[in-house]
This record gives C-alpha cells, structure tokens and sequence, in this order.
C-alpha cells in the first residue's frame, strides 16, 4: 500500500459551498444527516480551490447568542470562515500528513482538514480521529514485525534479547501509541453527549425565533402567538437549559483535558528514552488521582467499586502530566486484574521526608515468576496486540526521575498492591534523561 493510497482512504467526499453563501444556509447544511459526522464544511473558489472551512464550532458561538439567526444568518459565510484552514496534498505520505497536522493542530479540535490533488484543487475533507486511527495502525503492524525480531533474538540468546530491548527502547516506544486509546475513547464520549445535549438548543433556539417573529408580526393573530409561546416553552422544557450548563461545562472540561493528554502523549512519549519534562509545579497529589479517577471511569466502573482514603498532602513539585499518566495506567491495569466486579482501594498519606501513595486491588495478583518481570521493558502477559509491555516500565522510569520509588506486593488469587513514594521537598531535581 502507497502513502498516496492510505491518504486517500482517508478521503471523504463533502460537497464544497462557493463564496457569497449566507451563514444560516451553512448552519443548516452542517445539521443534516450527511454532514452531522463533520465538525466544519469546505468552501471553495469557482476554480475548485479550497479559499477556508467554516466551522459547526463558530456557528454555535452565533446560534446560541439570542436572535443569533436572525441577527446574522443572513450575513455572508466569509465573515466566520477560516481563511487558513489545514490543508494537505494527496501526494504527502503518511507519516508526513500527520506530523504537518498535529504541528499546526489547535485544541479544542474544531475542524476538520482538506485534502487536495497536486493541483491544489479540493478533493474532500478528512478528519483528526482518522488520521489517528491510520497511524496507530501503521505503528501497531510495525510493532508486530518488531516483536517477532524480538522473540526470535530470544529463542537464540536470552542476554542478546535485553541489549536489544534497552538498544531499540528509542524505536519501540512508538507502540504506547494504544495509550491514546483512553483518553480518545472518553474525547470521542464526550463530543457525542455534547451533540445529544446540543439538540434540543437547536430546537429551542428555532422555536424563540418563531416566537419572535410572531411578536413582530402586526398580524399574528391570538391563535398563532398562543401556539408559538407553547412551542417555545415545551422546547425551553425539553432543553432544560438551567440544568444543561452544569454538565456542558463538565463535559468541556473533560474533554479539554483529554485533548491536552493526547497532545502530550504524541509529543512526550514518543521518546521513550529522552522522556520530555513538563515544568514543574507544586502539585496536591490527590487531585492528581481524582483526576486519573476521572478518566479512567469509564474502564473502572463496570469492574470495581473504588475506595479513597486521602490523607492531607503538602503539595510537592511534581510533572503533574507525568504522575497522572503512571495513576491512570495503575489504574487501568487494575482493572484489568479484577475477573467479576471488585474493589479498588486508593490510600495517600505523608510523612516527614515523603508522600505516599498506596493502590491496591482485588484481582486475581501474580506469580512470583510475573512479580520479578512487570517493570522490564516490552514484558506484559496480555494477548499479542492488546498490550506492548511498556506501561509499567515507562511509570517506573517516571517515578525514578522524580526521586522517588515505586514497589510492588502480589500474592494469586489475594490481589496486587502498588506503593508510589515522592519525597518532600524533591531529592533529586526533574532532569532530562541522558
């Protein structure tokens, strides 16, 4: 398969609007069924040349507004089109394609990107997700080829195997792409809520400009303004907008904060080796396990009942992305420990020199023979494909580099228990890793 063709199954056909089209008409092309899976539709010039995108995310900030249609609807589409939209050529590889996009990308993500021939005529539109979905792809058969290298280098000589581990960390790290898994499946929950709740504003934003118009109208007779003023409030009912900003704004939240998470994962660990500080902050590391909580709810709430006991913490500098990142993955792992439903049990206490940290689960624990490998790169005991061995590895080089430790306790069939320490004040400062 060609970079050209694996671009190009990306591609989805969107018809392009021309210049000069009001913005009401693009609001309501955005809502029909064809294009509710876009977040923004194309324009383009007489020649076929894409002149910007139009984003569903500047239309709501209008349509939300009070008498936002009336108001501007009629204006013409160029006053919120973005005149620089991300373009890519069908010709660019890849590897190429993702790098120039995720270079320019902002968060929130509120477009999509266009996709044109190597006359720079418009050929449709593609989205993020997709793009990431491909290249996780492309990484996960590349990592097949190299775990089979792996395990044949094993079969020939067991010390050859851990130089190689240690030689191609730098190579291999590209696997944790599957860490992207989390925080894009709850970005990918979130956004679909947001449609639900979003609706139902739609119809009462409709049913107020209807209102409006009869409150306008000499004419609308006492029949007419009687059934306008019952749409509007059945529609003010069916939207609840006085219960609806409280879960909006949680929502947003948690998706901003998942697009940061991924952003930082793209960027931060692709160099497994080298591992990228955040600067340091002074950080209450509770919060950074309601947080990890929060986002790993979704693979814990069907598997476990959870139990805090959080002690009062001084705050500690800390890479607090980094911390979260080990919370999240001790987390999933334990979830993933739990056959039936269990239980559990986060507990954080200080001391005088150091924090602590202490997460311990119900699941069915580990043979000493498993106990001695968990934190060696590349070793999991998940099926082929689910799991690239890296997650305890890259959350044991984290907590060494914060000066601290991290240890483990496990007995088959009595559960497993993880121990962070941090110290207080840091021991040794974040450092790059050489």
């Amino acid at each position: 398969m060609t970079s050209a063709s694996a671009l190009e199954r990306l591609l989805r056909p969107v018809a392009p609007l021309l210049p000069g089209i009001s913005i009401a008409d693009v609001a309501d092309r955005l809502l029909t069924p064809e294009h509710k899976a876009f977040l923004s539709l194309p324009i383009v010039d007489g020649s076929g040349r894409p002149v910007g995108l139009v984003s569903r995310s500047a239309l709501q900030d209008i349509f939300m507004q009070r008498f936002g249609r009336d108001l501007r609807g009629r204006h013409p589409v160029e006053e919120v089109m973005n005149p620089a939209p991300l373009t890519v050529s069908l010709d660019t590889s890849l590897e190429e394609a993702a790098k120039q996009i995720t270079a320019q990308l902002q968060y929130p993500i509120t477009e999509d990107f266009i996709l044109v021939d190597a006359r720079g005529h418009y050929r449709g539109l593609g989205t993020v997700l997709d793009l990431l979905k491909a290249m996780e792809a492309r990484i996960a058969q590349r990592n097949l080829v190299l775990r089979k290298a792996l395990v044949e280098l094993k079969e020939s000589q067991t010390q050859l195997v851990q130089s190689e581990k240690m030689a191609s960390l730098g190579q291999m790290v590209a696997g944790v792409a599957h860490e992207l898994n989390t925080p894009l499946g709850y970005v990918q929950n979130n956004l679909q809520l947001l449609r639900e709740l979003s609706a139902p504003l739609f119809d009462l934003a409709a049913a107020q400009a209807t209102l409006a118009d009869c409150l306008n109208d000499p004419q609308c007779d006492e029949a007419r303004l009687a059934q306008a003023l019952q749409t509007a409030e059945q529609a003010r009912q069916d939207a609840a907008p006085e219960l609806l900003a409280e879960d909006l704004a949680q929502l947003f939240d948690d998706t901003f904060y998942g697009l940061g998470q991924i952003a930082e994962l793209v960027v931060g660990l692709k160099d497994f080796a080298r591992l990228d500080r955040a600067i340091s902050e002074e950080v209450d590391l509770n919060e950074c396990i309601r947080s990890a909580l929060l986002i790993a709810r979704n693979n814990i709430k069907d598997k476990a009942e959870t139990l805090l006991q959080l002690g009062e913490l001084p705050r500690i500098p800390c890479a607090p992305s980094q911390i979260n990142q080990v919370l999240l993955n001790l987390l999933n792992n334990a979830a993933q420990a739990i056959e039936g439903f269990g239980r559990i049990h986060i507990k954080t206490w200080a001391e005088a020199e150091a924090v602590f940290i202490s997460l311990q689960d119900s699941g069915r624990g580990m043979p000493p023979a498993v106990l001695a490998r968990i934190f060696d790169p590349f070793f999991t005991t998940k099926p082929v494909g689910q799991g690239t061995g890296l997650g305890l590895s890259i959350s044991y080089k984290i907590i060494q580099d914060h000066g601290g430790q991290i240890r483990v306790a496990s007995e088959p069939g009595r559960g497993t228990r993880f121990l962070i320490r941090l110290p207080r004040p840091q021991a040794l400062p974040l450092q790059r890793s050489a």
